[in-house]
Parts: structure tokens; C-alpha cells; sequence
């Protein structure tokens, strides 16, 4: 085997060929040609490499003269093709651009042409199903069974149950193949449909992570002939609506979705099902032979219709709970604004083309998310999938860990996530979800080295993980490094709310203070309900003297979850008791009467708030902290007030205010101190005599 041979089958890209079974014998035949057409059949070879370079697929080394335009066009064509490529696929371009610089080609025309060859049919994976998977993963959970023991072992086993169950489920709702079935897909069959190919990454599946090699081109998008026809979808849409699909809505992450599961939508679910059976489960087997052996295997798991609107815009970026994953355009581009599925190692900004009737097929543990949709109406059906003959082991644990770590199991979780990396370690999420249980436990000298594990093979393209290491930055002190996390962390995800709003925290301890209200602003902008972005905005605000816009934002923060309108009550009470101190120095007694009657009104509705937090023990050290101002903050309200009153000349008010705080902060001796000089105004001695009375009873007691 030649040197070249040799590194390209190491770099496992592509399947043995020979050159004589992918190109005539006549395609380099020079001895016809003239000096002229070499010259050109050398430009468009060249162009053709570098396109590769830059991440194209499937592309043949011939010139590819189609008998109507010369070799000069075509070269001139292609040349043009590479000026415009675009920069989407990174991961690609690395591996390409290190196998071309490490290939030490021969100098003569045959080892050129031998070199395009094999370069520009690389695809990801082998293009047949690896039959040693099923042995190899047993020699593998062989091995880790004995060095982790039992536990390992009822994880496994627990794993191969919920697969069964999961797959008996999906045949009891979702149409299932069998070998009879002779349904094919492929040029033949369908002439008109191609497919356009891009990277997934960096990092393989989680799952079948040996099956399929770089330069993984496994996120597939039709092209030509739609799957089906906008007549077809409408029909499909007016049925589901007729469902009431329209009318639901579930949480997903941090985002509210509309539309509704499959399993509640009788009527589209057989249309979808028809569809499995005569296109989707053949197309899949088509695209996907590296690990699906024929369509009988697949299994639709989750399936959904979605509804984005400007209520309902977007996902979080996100992955599928499945080995592969479809995406189906249910709605014409021309009926909404926005939309699209992009995927984050592409750039947030790079929507993959997809209009009515046309599918995105890909492996499922890539991250992606749904654009936002700023006007009109986009609907989507989205689908995961399994495969009857292969437990997705690495999936599973991951999963299970998760489900550990949320209720409370972190040695649990840290356990499987370990297993999990056994099996693959180059499970990403699995180093993600492990370094954010370190930062709970505080150690974030081993959360950092998770974290930056995992975006080393990212390529740090991950805002999840660029997010986690901010915060593990931040935790150690380090704020320089931590805010340039964060800023490629947005860089990657601008529309996420609680990165923003971290980032503004670090920019105003730096004293960055515009910067700092621009990502607080930005946060609200992504999520109206996030509290405490309205909170630090208005508290960075009321700092910097602005009163009347520190109001209104933390009105705005009291309009959020109960978690943070206590917060915004609190805080707001102490703005108004500045703001009537300030406008009483200012002689604007009226307007100080107004400011300190509402900073009563926000205390006293804050208060019974407080208790039942602190009663049912759900209280946090901020809430505490706030229950325990209440008493002063009160008295505070009830002296200033009076003092405003007796500004005025209302001595009779004055006295009711100071005789209402007596009742109720009865051991406070400033209130009948305060108290009994309102009463000797009025000539009221023997009244004002008791009141110092009792003001000296509560000091000697003290």
C-alpha cells in the first residue's frame, strides 16, 4: 500500500476504491489533448480541490465537461464557486487541510490525479453497515463490566430494558417495517430529490461514534422534488388544526413551544405514518448505512407538530433524545419571517435552506435550534428515532445521570457519566453535565479541566460549555478570563438570557457600567420575565442617580415569577424612600407624600409575601434577608412620612401616622419620642408627657 494509501486509511475517510471503478479511462488521457485543454482541465481540478478544501462533498476529480459548455467555462465556473464558498464548515476544512499538508504527494501528473481521487470522494463513514459493531460493543461492556462491577452491569441491563420498551411503544403508535418490505430509495426511485450535505462537527455521534468518520458530512438536507407537495402540507396542517393542534403549548428548556406530541393527534399521526412506510424510513436507510441495516430496524420515537409565531418564536439550542433525528418543513417560507434550523458549530446567523416539503435528516446529538420567527406562522414536524437492533448505551447513561443529578443523586450521576465516557469518550455533554456538578460542589479546579476537555474537542464551539467555564472562571477570581468566555459564549448564542445577564454582572464589577446595562437590556430583550435582569438594571441605575428609570425597571422586575417580586418590591420600596427623601430636600412636599405612600403600600403587600416564603421554609438567604429588614424598613417609612406631614402643617395626620406606628412597633422608642413632639406642637402636654414616658420604659428595658 502507498504512503497516501496508507494515511488515508488511518484517517478512516472513505472505503477502498480503485480509480478505474469512479472515472473512465479517458478522463486523463492526455495523449489526445492539447496543451490548451490540459491548462483548463488543471484549472478545474484545482478549483475542485480547493472547494474541498473549504468542506465540499461528493465531488469527482473528472472536469466534468457536459458537452455544452467547454472546459474553459466550466473552470472559470468553479473557480467562481470557490471565491463565494462559505466558511460554514470549520471542523471539515481542519481535517481536510491537515491530511493535505501531511500527504507527501509524488511530483509526477499520476500521484496529482491519484491524490483528487481519493480527497474529493471522501464522505463521513465507510458506506456499509459495520457488522462487527454488535461484537465489539460486547468485548467492550465485557471488559467495563469487570472493572466497574455490578452497578455497571444493572445499568446496561436497565438500558436494554427501557430500548425494548421504548421500541415496542413506537410500533404500538408509529407504523414499523419488516423485512418484506421492499420499499428502496435512490436515484432511480427518486431522480428529482438530492440531497445536500454539511458537517455535523467536531465530535462524532455519541452513539456509533466509530461508524461514522470524519469529515462527517451526516446532516442531510433535501434539494429538487420536496418529499412532499405544499397542497399535501396545507392539507396535513388544516387536519391537525382541526386537532387543535393551534390551541397548545409545552415547555421545552427555556423556551414556550406551540403545537402539540403526534401521539394526541390521531389524524396527522396516519398521514405521518404513511409517510414512514412509502418515503422517510427508506429515505433514512438510504442516507444512513453505517448503521441502518434496512428500514425494518428504525423506530420513530418522539414525534411532534410544531407552531412558532412571534408568542411562540424559537427553541433553545439544544440536541435530540435519539440516534437520528428528522426535521420536516410543513409551512411555505413566504408565510413567515425568520425561522430555520441552524446548527451552532455553523454560526447562529448560517439557517440551513429548508422550504415546504423538504426534510433535514441527521444523527441527533448535534446542537441546533430553531431560529426566532418575528412575524407570520411556521410550522415544523419533528421526529426522533431509534434503531430496534442497537441500545444507544452512551445516550442512556447520559440521561439516567441527569435524571440522578436533578434529584439530588450527584455520586449517582457522576457514575454514569463515568460509564458513559468509558464507552465513548468523546461524549461531550457527558464531560458538560459532569463539570456543572463539580461547580455545585464547589471544585472548580476538576470543573475546569471537564469543561475545557470538552471544548477542546468542540473546538470551542459550544455556548453551553463557554457559559459553564465563565462561571467556573468567575468562581476562581478570574474576571478578565471570564468575561472573554462570556463574550465568545454570545458570540455563538446572542439570544441567550441568563448569559447576557451573568456577562453584565462581570462587566459592572469591572465598572463597565454601559456595557453592563447593555447586556441586562439584552437578557430582557431574549426573555420579558427575567426578573432579575429588570432588578440589576434598575438597582445599576438608581447607583448612577437615574431614579425615574430605576422605577420603572424594577415595576418591571414585580411583574416577574414570585421568585424575584419580592426582590422588586423591596428594592423599589427603598428607591421611593430615597426618591421622597430627596424631593422633601428639595422642598416638594406634595410630590415627597405621594413617593412615600406608595413605598408604604409595596412594604405592607411584601410582607405577607415574605412570612409565607419563610413559613414554608422555601425561603433563600436574599428572601431572609429582606423578611429581616421588614420591621425597619417600616418604622423607616412610618418617621419619614410624618416628617413630610408635619412639613406640610398637617400636625393631626402627623400624630395619626406616629400613634398608627406606636401600635405596631410598639418598642421602638424613636416612634413615641417622635411622637410625643408632634403632641407638644399641639399643645397636647400631658399626652406628650405619657409618650416619653413610655419611650424611657423601652430604654430602660434595653
Amino acid at each position: 500500500m502507498s504512503t497516501l494509501s496508507i494515511m488515508l486509511a488511518s484517517a478512516c475517510l472513505c472505503a477502498t476504491k480503485t480509480f478505474a471503478s469512479e472515472t473512465s479511462a479517458s478522463a486523463f488521457d492526455h495523449s489526445s489533448k492539447s496543451v490548451h485543454e490540459d491548462f483548463h482541465d488543471d484549472r478545474v481540478r484545482q478549483a475542485k480541490l480547493d472547494l474541498w478544501l473549504h468542506g465540499a462533498f461528493a465531488m469527482s476529480p473528472a472536469a466534468d465537461n457536459d458537452g455544452e459548455r467547454d472546459v474553459a467555462a466550466i473552470a472559470a465556473d468553479l473557480e467562481m464557486q470557490v471565491a463565494k464558498a462559505p466558511l460554514r464548515h470549520g471542523p471539515v476544512r481542519e481535517v481536510r487541510r491537515r491530511l493535505k499538508r501531511d500527504l507527501q504527494l509524488e511530483e509526477s501528473n499520476s500521484g496529482w490525479y491519484s491524490f483528487l481521487e481519493n480527497v474529493l470522494s471522501v464522505r463521513g463513514g465507510d458506506g456499509a453497515v459495520k457488522e462487527d459493531h454488535a461484537s465489539r460493543l460486547e468485548m467492550q461492556l465485557a471488559e467495563l463490566s469487570a472493572k466497574f462491577g455490578k452497578p455497571f452491569v444493572d445499568a446496561i441491563e436497565q438500558n436494554k430494558a427501557e430500548h425494548a420498551a421504548d421500541c415496542a411503544q413506537s410500533c404500538e403508535l408509529f407504523y414499523c417495517a419488516d423485512d418484506s418490505n421492499t420499499v428502496q430509495w435512490g436515484p432511480e426511485t427518486h431522480p428529482n430529490t438530492s440531497f445536500a450535505s454539511y458537517s455535523f462537527g467536531s465530535v462524532p455521534p455519541e452513539d456509533f461514534s466509530q461508524e461514522f468518520q470524519f469529515p462527517l458530512d451526516l446532516i442531510k438536507v433535501t434539494e429538487g422534488k420536496p418529499l412532499f407537495s405544499p397542497e399535501e402540507s396545507a392539507n396535513v396542517i388544516h387536519q391537525a388544526e382541526e386537532e387543535g393542534v393551534d390551541k397548545n403549548e409545552y415547555k421545552s428548556g427555556k423556551y414556550k413551544l406551540g403545537g402539540d406530541w403526534l401521539i394526541n393527534l390521531p389524524q396527522t399521526r396516519s398521514w405521518f405514518n404513511s409517510k414512514l412506510e412509502h418515503v422517510l424510513f427508506p429515505l433514512l436507510h438510504h442516507l444512513f448505512p453505517e448503521i441502518i441495516r434496512s428500514p425494518s430496524v428504525l423506530r420513530a420515537h418522539s414525534v411532534s407538530l410544531l407552531k412558532y409565531n412571534h408568542t411562540h418564536p424559537r427553541t433553545d439550542i439544544h440536541i435530540d433524545n435519539g440516534i437520528l433525528a428528522m426535521t420536516l418543513a410543513m409551512t411555505p417560507q413566504s408565510e413567515y419571517n425568520g425561522g430555520g434550523t441552524f446548527y451552532e458549530h455553523m454560526g447562529v446567523g448560517n439557517i440551513l435552506p429548508m422550504d415546504v416539503g423538504h426534510g433535514t435528516f441527521r444523527p441527533g446529538s448535534v446542537r441546533h435550534g430553531g431560529h426566532r420567527v418575528t412575524s407570520g406562522t411556521r410550522y415544523i414536524l419533528g421526529a426522533f428515532l431509534l434503531l430496534e437492533d442497537h441500545v444507544e448505551h452512551v445516550r442512556r447513561l447520559k440521561n439516567r445521570g441527569s435524571e440522578l443529578r436533578t434529584s439530588g443523586d450527584l455520586q449517582g450521576a457522576i457514575n454514569h457519566f463515568e460509564w458513559a465516557l468509558a464507552l465513548n469518550p468523546r461524549c461531550t455533554t457527558c464531560l458538560k453535565d459532569w463539570a456543572e456538578i463539580l461547580v455545585s460542589q464547589k471544585d472548580f479546579v476538576q470543573a475546569e479541566e471537564k469543561i475545557r476537555s470538552a471544548l477542546d474537542m468542540l473546538e470551542g464551539l459550544d455556548s453551553d460549555a463557554l457559559f459553564t467555564l465563565g462561571l467556573i472562571l468567575s468562581e476562581q477570581g478570574k474576571d478578565d478570563e471570564s468575561i472573554s468566555t462570556y463574550r465568545k459564549s454570545i458570540e455563538l448564542n446572542a439570544e441567550d438570557a441568563e448569559l447576557c445577564y451573568n456577562l453584565g454582572i462581570k462587566l459592572g464589577e469591572k465598572g463597565n457600567t454601559r456595557g453592563e446595562l447593555a447586556m441586562y437590556k439584552k437578557a430582557t430583550e431574549i426573555d420579558p420575565k427575567f426578573g432579575g435582569a429588570w432588578i440589576n438594571m434598575g438597582t445599576t441605575l438608581a447607583e448612577a442617580g437615574d431614579l425615574e428609570s430605576a422605577e420603572l425597571m424594577f415595576l418591571k422586575a414585580i411583574e416577574c415569577s414570585d421568585e424575584v417580586k419580592t426582590k422588586g418590591m423591596m428594592n423599589l420600596t427603598l428607591l421611593l424612600q430615597k426618591k421622597a427623601n430627596s424631593l422633601a430636600a428639595g422642598g416638594d412636599l406634595n410630590r415627597a407624600k405621594l413617593a412615600i405612600d406608595d413605598a408604604a403600600k409595596l412594604v405592607d403587600e411584601a410582607k405577607p409575601l415574605l412570612d409565607a416564603k419563610m413559613a414554608l421554609g422555601g425561603a433563600n438567604s436574599e428572601d431572609a434577608m429582606f423578611a429581616s429588614q421588614l420591621k425597619p424598613m417600616r418604622v423607616q417609612i412610618h418617621r419619614l412620612c410624618g416628617q413630610i406631614l408635619a412639613g406640610m402643617g398637617d400636625l393631626v395626620a402627623c400624630e395619626a401616622e406616629f400613634r398608627t406606628a406606636g401600635e405596631k412597633f410598639g418598642d421602638i422608642p424613636g416612634i413615641w419620642d417622635a411622637l410625643a413632639k408632634v403632641l407638644d406642637l399641639q399643645g397636647k402636654t400631658e399626652e406628650a408627657k405619657q409618650a416619653r414616658e413610655k419611650m424611657k420604659a423601652i430604654l430602660n428595658s434595653l
